[in-house]
């Protein structure tokens, strides 16, 4: 006889631990692939054509203005010593573009997925938690502390904020008529809601809550001066910061800076002649790094995307050329197999 000890690893007697449930395995013959290849590669062509079709109607129009070049309007600010420079980039529409009109910001040769860069930032501030405003976190390390003072927001990412603005004038008559930006409601939803917080204010005063603090070595203004006049889109939930925070995942990117969606210009940009007037202030040459601006609308797949289309075209073109093969292969070596049956 066995001994009760040999059975007690042994696994119960259900069909699940004894692997007896009923189950279903697909018997997959040339009747059933090559369908199925034909099927999902006319599927997968259609969607390419689709998405390639929609992504050219997408309007894009992009103005470089890092200023390399002589000829360039913005030549004279790109120096590193020239300080509150304003030059201009003209262009001319020669139809309706088409709203609603996003307006943009790229920079190249940017490395913000850089892991140091990162991770120089301290959540407890920014999460406004007033007792790392006094004793930021070392990981803002070099941008910790500034004439003995420390910085709020502290680190790299906060301290190399873009800080270039721009003016959009539409010429009508030989005069200017500005065309506004609407700057609300351009970050991300979790970021304005639950990652970042203001502090409270201190006797009524937000400013004072930054007692003892100093701004980033290369902010022109404190985080409590962002826009005074708008306490929601104020210090860490400013949303030009906001959309900064996020960091871009590869070197060349584009932020969004701004919509163009209201009275005059609710159907979008009207045909004529344009004047972009630009505060530059962001270095880039230093690190060989471009600038432009990109007006850009969006469709039911966002944002133009040729690339998406074009990868559906070519899955779908691989599915169908594979069943063409598996068929002429299924029809040389396999029919004469059914005849003798």
């Amino acid at each position: 006889m066995k001994s009760e000890g040999e059975f007690v690893n042994q696994p119960d007697n259900t069909a699940f631990t004894q692997q007896r449930l009923p189950a279903w395995q697909p018997m997959l013959s040339a009747g059933i692939v090559i369908p199925l290849f034909t099927l999902i590669g006319l599927a997968f062509i259609g969607i390419g054509v689709a998405l390639f079709i929609t992504s050219q109607n997408i309007k894009v129009q992009e103005l470089d203005y890092t200023g390399t070049a002589t000829s360039s309007p913005c030549f004279q600010c790109s120096g590193l010593s020239i300080q509150n420079c304003t030059c201009e980039r003209n262009f001319s529409l020669s139809e309706l573009f088409e709203g609603p009109v996003f307006f943009y910001y790229g920079l190249s040769n940017y490395y913000q997925n850089y892991r140091q860069y990162g991770v120089s930032k301290d959540d407890y501030q920014l999460s406004g938690d007033t007792t790392y405003f006094l004793k930021p976190q070392s990981y803002c390390s070099p941008y910790q502390y500034s004439n003995n003072k420390p910085i709020v927001p502290c680190g790299s990412i906060a301290n190399s904020m873009f800080n270039d603005t721009f003016r959009l004038y539409l010429l009508v008559n030989g005069s200017r008529k500005q065309v506004p930006f609407d700057g609300k409601g351009i970050a991300w939803w979790t970021d304005y809601n639950i990652k970042y917080r203001n502090p409270s204010p201190v006797n009524g005063s937000f400013a004072a809550a930054f007692d003892g603090t100093t701004k980033p070595v290369n902010w022109q203004k404190s985080a409590y001066e962002l826009d005074p006049t708008d306490q929601a889109n104020n210090g860490f939930l400013n949303q030009d910061f906001l959309v900064w925070m996020r960091r871009a995942a590869l070197p060349n990117f584009r932020k969004l800076y701004g919509r163009i969606t209201g009275g005059d210009y609710s159907q979008g940009l009207p045909a004529g002649n344009y004047t972009l007037q630009i505060s530059y202030n962001y270095p880039v040459l230093s690190f060989g790094g471009t600038k432009k601006v990109v007006f850009s609308n969006v469709s039911w797949m966002g944002g133009k995307n040729q690339f998406l289309g074009i990868a559906y075209l070519v899955i779908g073109s691989l599915c169908v050329v594979m069943a063409i093969v598996m068929l002429i292969v299924y029809a040389k070596y396999k029919f004469p197999d059914n005849d003798d049956a």
